[in-house]
């Protein structure tokens, strides 16, 4: 009989999203008529914008014709799109349109990009943690086992990010090959200055270290002092690897759309490049991403106002959300540049807060399913409409938890 992957069997399973739909379950359950408001996935909700949709709408319809039709696309995506996200985003820096690689979406990416490294390869992450980078690497045998007791798999650094280091995390740990990094960060809702980026490269210069850097919510980010790339620090081209999405950008999160950048000045420590196996990677696991996608990021980018009206629809959310949730005197983080607020009362647990908020018709996330540095917090998705963040408002008023 054939064998299972070993290192699958190490994943745990999610407790985190089987316990929410459980709970969900039992209020429904009891309570037939409650009418549950979702704060707590980070999917969008609104449609495309009607100009995006008409041409995503006027393309499709090419497709049934002998002119329009095309089969496969460039194994690194169209040429035009490359160019319009190098413009549109990276362009005060050193990247350039040769070094973006379009798939379809961050996440797959992220999987992706473990066939790049050897199992010996160790791993750091911040804590708490968006759950990919985590079972990426264990699937792909870059762990050992999983201690119940410390809630961490061993061959992993965690890096702590707490309210008392701003969430940006000690880097006077031990080194690693490979650290994961996000900003706006997925779930405390915490941006990297320049200062602390400029401080993450220069640590993973220092010790020959890449950095895997997500930059899915970048365009949240409305304070100009603080860095969307990572490639605005210096010398983060010969040291970094940047994955980003249309998801979030444009409500992409069904379309599927995204790109990852590997500059090619990142050698193994052989003196080989990292770019050179990027593209051997994704040119043999990937047919390039779907031509309707990438026709649809284009138009997107060509109409940046859309996107960025979707984008105040959410921040306006965030900020209706914290508002009220700071009037009850509770400590809130985040939601000023990204969609996401990181919530804490002292003497409560993640499930307790979340169990209270239930009964009150309010769907969250458990800080705890991130880290053991997310205990006693919950993370508020800003991804709603206004009617229902203003219905959850009102809860929120009266909520005592």
């Amino acid at each position: 009989m054939v064998k299972r992957n070993r290192n699958i069997e190490k994943v745990q399973p999610s407790y985190l999203f089987v316990d929410i739909n459980q709970r969900k379950k039992a209020h429904i359950d009891a309570n037939p008529d409650s009418n549950l408001i979702s704060l707590g996935i980070g999917d969008t909700v609104l449609p495309l914008f009607d100009e995006l949709a008409a041409d995503l709408s006027t393309y499709a319809k090419n497709l049934g014709t002998f002119e329009g039709y095309s089969g496969y696309p460039d194994w690194n995506g169209p040429a035009p799109l490359r160019e319009a996200i190098a413009n549109a985003f990276y362009k005060d820096t050193c990247i350039t349109a040769d070094d973006i690689i379009v798939s379809d979406g961050s996440k797959p990416d992220l999987a992706r990009m473990q066939l790049l490294f050897g199992d010996q390869t160790t791993v750091a992450v911040q804590n708490p943690v968006y759950p990919a980078y985590v079972d990426d690497s264990v699937i792909s045998g870059k762990t050992g086992e999983y201690d119940p007791e410390k809630g961490q798999y061993k061959g992993i650094v965690y890096m702590p990010c707490t309210v008392g280091n701003n969430f940006f995390p000690d880097l006077n740990v031990e080194r690693t090959d490979l650290i994961y990094f996000c900003s706006p960060n997925n779930p405390t809702g915490a941006v990297a200055t320049r200062e602390q980026l400029t401080e993450l490269v220069n640590f993973a210069l220092k010790n020959k270290s890449v950095v895997i850097f997500d930059s899915a919510y970048r365009e949240f980010i409305s304070d100009d002092k603080l860095p969307k790339s990572i490639y605005e620090i210096p010398g983060a081209e010969k040291c970094a690897i940047e994955t980003s999405s249309f998801s979030k950008l444009v409500g992409f999160t069904g379309v599927r759309l995204g790109w990852t950048i590997c500059p090619k000045g990142i050698e193994y420590d052989d003196g080989k490049s990292v770019f050179d196996d990027w593209k051997r990677v994704v040119g043999t696991t990937f047919n390039g991403p779907s031509i309707l996608a990438s026709a649809g990021g284009l138009a997107a980018l060509s109409k940046p106002e859309g996107m960025k009206k979707q984008i105040a629809y959410y921040m306006e959310n965030a900020a209706t959300l914290r508002d009220v949730l700071e009037k009850k005197g509770i400590a809130c983080y985040g939601g000023e540049n990204s969609p996401y607020i990181w919530c804490k009362i002292e003497g409560k647990t993640s499930w307790d807060l979340f169990d209270s908020l239930l009964k009150a018709n309010i769907v969250c996330t458990p800080g705890s399913g991130f880290g053991s540095c997310g205990e006693g917090f919950v993370r508020f998705s800003c991804f709603a409409t206004h009617e229902n963040v203003a219905k959850a408002s009102k809860i929120l008023e009266e909520w005592n938890p």
